[in-house]
């Protein structure tokens, strides 16, 4: 028992602690608020699609990728999605809050938090964390579009556009919101993090077409422009230690005061409600029928993608749509507070059960 605890605690306090390392260093003033926002810019832009696309290209055989994982991850997204709205809808009547309240369900930090955290769980046998993380590129393909696609039906159903004043100070009609969600979609299209994973699989495509016709790979980047491939490598090393950094200095504890209700739906469905739904029926549905078969390589990639806090990108996004802002950013802070805990004892009963590696 005392060896599972230890090994629950080594897989998140590393975590834990880069976060508390940043934020130590703003209150200290050694990291200022232009650092935050570069630094944010440079994991977002450049160290993450660095990673999202090595991780994709890394994958060897599509042919052994579990799609019955896959399925199963973008069905439990929709369902908490589904829930989410019924609870959103039913905890506050300020529209420009319902929204945010339920992007914080179903979106979780799986592109930053849910990486490293999936790698700490693979075990300490040789090859394990090589093939977690092509688990978890895999289910990134696939939950990360998703995600993004999700946040901007949240953000648009409930918060319509105010009629505005024209130069004659006269009340003019809003303009369409149908405009607006096109520019939005037009901005998914464009998001970093998408690019990163269609550009990993186009990659991964010409390798399998190279093979199909040569019988083998005669021109990758990793062997052939290894200068490139490297330079990538190095970047997605960057991403995780940096974003968590940064994300620990972003932490404020401004008032909560008029939103109390709010932070405590958000985050108990977060952290409590969606991990019991997303792991929880992964469980049961492997370990009591024939439905799926899930073991210790995929269950860290299911923690990581249903257990991790609010994305941190979710505040930005919110603000930008014309929602809740201050609600959104208050869901990252307390989420990612509440998660330490609720992480620890989701891997805590996993390995008690024997399924996740000690």
């Amino acid at each position: 028992m005392f060896n599972i605890f230890m090994t629950s605690i080594n897989a998140v306090l590393p975590i834990v602690l880069l976060i508390l390392l940043g934020y130590i260093l703003r209150r200290i003033n050694f990291l200022n608020d232009n650092f935050l926002s570069v630094g944010n810019k440079l994991v977002f832009n450049v160290c993450l699609p660095c990673m999202l696309f090595i991780n994709i290209y890394n994958i060897d055989d599509l042919s052994s990728v579990d799609w019955g994982l896959v399925i199963y991850a973008v069905v439990a997204v929709f369902v908490i999605f589904a829930i989410g709205l019924v609870v959103s809808i039913l905890t506050t009547k300020d529209s420009r809050r319902r929204g945010v309240i339920l992007q914080c369900c179903y979106r979780s930090n799986f592109a930053i938090i849910g990486i490293s955290l999936a790698a700490s769980l693979a075990g300490t046998a040789v090859g394990a964390a090589d093939v977690v993380n092509g688990v978890v590129a895999i289910i990134q393909a696939f939950t990360i579009p998703i995600f993004n696609i999700l946040a901007v039906v949240s953000l648009s159903i409930f918060v319509k556009p105010e009629p505005q004043l024209d130069e004659n100070g006269m009340l003019v009609a809003p303009k369409s919101q149908h405009t607006d969600v096109k520019k939005i979609l037009l901005n998914i299209v464009k998001n970093p993090l998408i690019i990163g994973i269609v550009v990993g699989l186009v990659f991964v495509g010409l390798r399998y077409a190279e093979i199909a016709i040569w019988g083998s790979a005669v021109f990758t980047i990793k062997d052939n422009l290894t200068f490139i491939y490297d330079s990538l490598d190095n970047l997605k090393s960057v991403a995780t230690p940096l974003a968590l950094i940064v994300l620990g200095g972003q932490f404020k504890f401004s008032a909560v005061k008029g939103m109390t209700k709010e932070i405590v739906v958000g985050t108990v469905f977060r952290v409590v409600i969606a991990p019991l739904i997303g792991v929880g029926c992964a469980v049961l549905l492997s370990e009591f029928t024939d439905l799926v078969s899930f073991g210790q390589t995929e269950y860290p990639a299911l923690i990581a993608l249903f257990g991790t806090p609010v994305a941190v990108s979710s505040a930005i996004m919110a603000g930008e749509m014309g929602n809740d802002e201050q609600l959104a950013g208050q869901l990252v802070v307390w989420t990612s507070i509440a998660s330490v805990a609720t992480v620890f004892i989701t891997v805590f009963l996993l390995m008690s059960f024997g399924l996740l590696a000690v």
